[in-house]
């Protein structure tokens, strides 16, 4: 077996590009491991968590909402963005709160994801709610969606078949179908 290279590359200098309520974009100048240089343009996001709300027939309670940088609604599973210093968590528990007026009495982690590693800074937190109770939704004035009731084989099936294409939706119902053995 052959000695394994230092992949790491390392920051010479870095450009500002944009700050704004959600990002923070910058372009940055790398050494890379042979050498050589090259820029890296990096997204910054505060991190984000996801909820798999599965009710007591198996069902999970999903949200469609329109996505704009795709013009198109997503069926998603409830998820939202970490404020400063916030414990995913209990992000987790305000945003399932917030989008289906869920409150779980059984609330795990599922551990976490990169969902696209290659210019996005964002760590995305998956979390599975069961023994749900339910109350009222309480959206964010500028939040507008769908709440559904989707038997738990449908979502994987849709999943497995390309027609449910958010990511953080995919990843948690797959953990979920292997942990659970549904």
């Amino acid at each position: 077996m052959s000695r394994q290279m230092d992949l790491t590359e390392r920051m010479l200098s870095r450009e500002e590009k944009f700050s704004g309520r959600i990002l923070r974009v910058h372009v940055d100048t790398v050494l890379l491991p042979n050498g050589d240089t090259a820029s890296r343009e990096v997204a910054d996001h505060p991190g984000g968590v996801a909820v798999l709300p599965l009710d007591e027939e198996n069902h999970v309670l999903a949200v469609t909402q329109f996505r704009y940088v795709f013009g198109k609604p997503l069926l998603e599973i409830p998820a939202g963005k970490l404020e400063p210093g916030e414990d995913p968590g209990e992000a987790g528990l305000r945003e399932l709160r917030e989008e289906t007026g869920a409150t779980p009495g059984r609330y795990e982690s599922m551990g976490r994801i990169l969902p696209s590693p290659g210019c996005y800074g964002e760590i995305l937190y998956l979390y599975l709610a069961r023994d749900l109770r339910m109350g009222e939704q309480r959206l964010d004035p500028d939040e507008f969606l769908n709440l559904e009731r989707i038997p738990f084989d449908e979502m994987v099936r849709r999943c497995l078949s390309g027609e449910i294409e958010d990511a953080k939706t995919v990843a948690a119902v797959l953990k979920a179908k292997v942990l659970l053995g549904l």
